[in-house]
């Protein structure tokens, strides 16, 4: 039976060096920057989608574009929901708000200070 570990047959395979177990790795995640939403406002344009695939027939309308962490974004999700009353979630840097509201979430965010397009 070969001894070989399979992340250093991975290293050699890409030429790449390869961690020792003594050695830590810092873990970065510079996809998600950590922050509040609220402070992000009007740094980037968001879009508001509608989606009906996969939904069993029912809409769903759909922000993208946030730059921040989940904790924030379930902030600005709950005041959208609360406003307009309906259901929603928020997580992978979008919010899901039920039902056709693209408007009104548009009017919502303006009003918020967000870029919206």
């Amino acid at each position: 039976m070969n001894s070989t570990d399979w992340k250093d047959a991975l290293g050699k395979a890409f030429n790449v060096p390869v961690p020792t177990a003594d050695e830590s790795v810092p873990e970065t995640d510079e996809t998600a920057p950590k922050g509040d939403a609220l402070q992000q406002q009007g740094a980037r344009r968001l879009s508001i989608v509608l989606e009906r695939k996969g939904r069993g027939g029912k809409q769903a309308t759909i922000i993208t574009g946030f730059v921040t962490d989940d904790d924030a974004l379930k902030q600005v999700a709950a005041q959208l929901k609360r406003t307009l009353g309906v259901g929603g979630s928020a997580r992978g840097g979008e919010i899901l708000i039920q039902g056709d509201f693209r408007e009104r979430v548009a009017d919502e965010l303006r009003k918020m200070g967000f870029k919206v397009s």
